[in-house]
């Protein structure tokens, strides 16, 4: 028997379905955003002179990016030149050059930053870090003796932070005391047998296992490039690779990453134009490749190449090159690099990231642009187009990025 309504009740019938769509559309939603980008601007702002941190909440499906309510954060000090995520993806630290500090924010479900601590860094103008585990790590520019001053420089150092779990009054994430180096609490980079060398670091990877630790760096006094390489302990000690004895690295390293397998280590020349790859070891030494293009190990990049990262299934590399405005993709075969394409984005690229939920996206940080440049990753190829919208205004003068995957972003597209 086929029933028959008044048009009242076909009124009830189609609100109800309304409401239905409605309340589907809404769960969707909820599920649309696939990462929260956090990125730094070096650029004072209000009555501290502090830096910001712009939040970025990403649209699955499109990757359109737009900053999320309340969004920029102060950083929480001034001059903010890098950040980082904790391992649970709870915290981000952010580095305040020009107060040689580290501040922890704890991140809310909805990407807010909220200010937990501030710690000071041992040495003189922190410049980049790294979170591996329980281990925060940091480069100092300078070491922190009285002689050391931008008119009167002296070489870097690394610091180890341990990561505290939250135990009575101490709030998860929180950072210890710097581990000690025997009555140093860091880690002097000072070129073996010639102390009087500056040595100026540059860049900083920790190997997923955590077990081995790489920091590039620049001899200004020499005018060339290396590479330091630590043991790290299960307490997170650092212990120097070879006896200290350093890798070389071009004239003027600019970055450094590692591939996700713990086999491969890439350094960015500045001055050369060119990416160095090195084989590691099972001791944590590095091996200049020799199927590099030209001399060894070195690679063709961009000019004045800036910053670089390996996807998170050791596939690809990509870096961007600062005075180009653009990022080079590589294929990665057997460490060996292939050069992919190149692909514009704003000016003066700094640094760049891949977001870790399902690695589809990649972020290019546009220091004299002042913008994000958003990249559609396809992993077959390693190829790049453009997110719709990109690039993305940002405060002025970013500097750094980092990412956290949404709560519900385990949904496929």
């Amino acid at each position: 028997m086929r029933m028959k309504l008044n048009k009242s009740g076909q009124l009830l019938l189609v609100s109800a379905a309304g409401l239905l769509v409605a309340a589907l559309v809404a769960a969707c939603g909820a599920t649309n955003t696939v990462d929260f980008v956090y990125v730094t601007s070096a650029q004072a702002a209000g009555s501290n002179s502090y830096g910001e941190i712009d939040v970025f909440e990403v649209n699955l499906r499109s990757g359109f990016m737009r900053q999320i309510p309340t969004s920029p954060f102060p950083s929480g000090g001034r001059n903010p030149v890098a950040d980082a995520v904790s391992t649970d993806y709870q915290n981000l630290y952010v580095v305040n050059h020009d107060d040689n500090s580290i501040v922890q924010f704890a991140i809310g479900t909805d990407g807010k930053l909220y200010p937990q601590n501030t710690v000071n860094t041992p040495g003189i103008y922190p410049m980049a870090l790294a979170v591996s585990g329980s281990n925060l790590f940091v480069l100092d520019t300078y070491q922190p003796l009285n002689t050391c001053s931008n008119t009167s420089p002296c070489s870097g150092s690394v610091a180890v932070f341990p990561i505290e779990t939250a135990s009575g009054n101490v709030l998860g994430g929180e950072l210890g005391a710097p581990l000690l180096n025997g009555n140093l609490n860091y880690w002097p980079l000072n070129l073996p047998g010639n102390s009087t060398n500056v040595i100026k670091p540059t860049g900083i990877t920790v190997l997923a296992s955590g077990a081995f630790l790489y920091v590039s760096a620049y001899d200004t006094t020499a005018n060339t490039g290396y590479v330091f390489g630590f043991s790290v302990g299960s307490d997170g000690t650092l212990t120097a690779l070879n006896g200290g004895a350093l890798v070389s690295a071009g004239i003027q390293p600019s970055a450094i990453t590692s591939d996700p397998s713990g086999s491969y280590v890439y350094v960015t020349d500045a001055t050369a134009g060119k990416v160095l790859g090195y084989s590691i070891q099972s001791t944590g030494l590095l091996t200049p490749m020799t199927t590099g293009i030209g001399a060894g190990n070195t690679f063709p990049a961009g000019t004045q190449p800036s910053a670089a990262v390996v996807d998170p299934s050791g596939s690809f590399l990509y870096i961007t090159n600062f005075l180009d405005a653009t990022v080079t993709a590589y294929s990665i075969h057997s460490g060996t690099l292939t050069r992919i394409g190149s692909y514009a984005t704003g000016l003066q690229p700094v640094a760049l990231g891949i977001e870790p939920a399902l690695h589809k996206y990649l972020y290019t940080i546009n220091f004299l642009g002042g913008s994000v440049s958003s990249f559609q990753l396809d992993s077959s190829d390693g190829t790049l187009i453009n997110s719709q919208g990109s690039p993305y205004h940002s405060n002025t003068l970013p500097t750094a990025v980092a990412a956290i995957p949404h709560g519900a972003a385990n949904v496929k597209p």
